[in-house]
């Protein structure tokens, strides 16, 4: 951004507070690059900015995983109530059709599905398949660090198929590898980084043990979210 200020010879100054006096876009009269002062201020500012976004993370992910060891689940509350979901899915038993019950409870007919997807015919139908339904792919973010040490590792083949499709995302410095896969392969890519939190013939990095672990919430929220794959898979 600032090359791009540079070239269209526009400046950056902060109003008011501790930089108030410095233009960011300053640069030197013979050289063209960025002042050594304000190119170190810029890449603190960088730097605080990214550590403020970690730990907002971080806590989210704490908060989450608090919530779903007290049972609480996440997302938008049912427009239904509990109160009168047993109702609504005795009257569709009886045969209520779905855009009446929505008018009768003044909630849209989606509500209405989702109280009653388990009783629908297709749903039924599904029930009595011989195997399993297949997992669907879920796209995960995966830390760099995490990517540059699983690529070494003896993985299988759906795993090294997954890891060759992933999408490179630049994340400042760094970057992250963005990763669609079955919801089991995740977890066996986890299982492939485990040494990066360390061991007694090789002691963790911290950045490493950290992006793994950051890695890990990532999978372990998925896992509390797509049903009883979880156990076998990632537990």
């Amino acid at each position: 951004m600032l090359d791009v200020l540079h070239h269209d010879r526009l400046a950056l100054r902060i109003h008011d507070g501790a930089f108030s006096a410095m233009d960011l876009t300053a640069r030197h009269s013979r050289t063209g690059e960025l002042l050594s002062t304000v190119k170190f201020m810029v890449q603190t500012l960088a730097a605080a900015g990214e550590l403020q976004r970690d730990l907002q993370r971080e806590l989210t992910y704490d908060g989450l995983r608090a919530a779903e060891a007290k049972g609480n689940k996440g997302g938008r509350r049912p427009a239904i109530t509990a109160e009168k979901i047993d109702a609504v899915r005795t009257a569709y038993l009886e045969g209520r059709s779905i855009a009446a019950l929505a008018r009768e409870h003044s909630v849209s007919r989606g509500a209405v599905r989702t109280a009653v997807a388990d009783l629908m015919p297709e749903h039924t139908t599904a029930d009595h398949d011989d195997g399993p339904a297949p997992e669907l792919p879920v796209t995960l973010d995966m830390p760099g660090k995490v990517a540059n040490f699983v690529h070494t590792a003896e993985l299988d083949a759906d795993e090294r198929a997954a890891l060759d499709h992933g999408v490179t995302v630049r994340r400042g410095q760094g970057y992250t590898l963005r990763v669609t896969a079955a919801p089991a392969v995740h977890c066996g890519l986890l299982a492939r980084c485990q040494p990066l939190d360390g061991t007694q013939d090789a002691p963790a990095i911290p950045a490493q043990r950290k992006d793994r672990r950051e890695y890990e919430n990532r999978v372990n929220t998925l896992a509390a979210t797509a049903g009883p794959w979880s156990v076998s898979g990632c537990r």
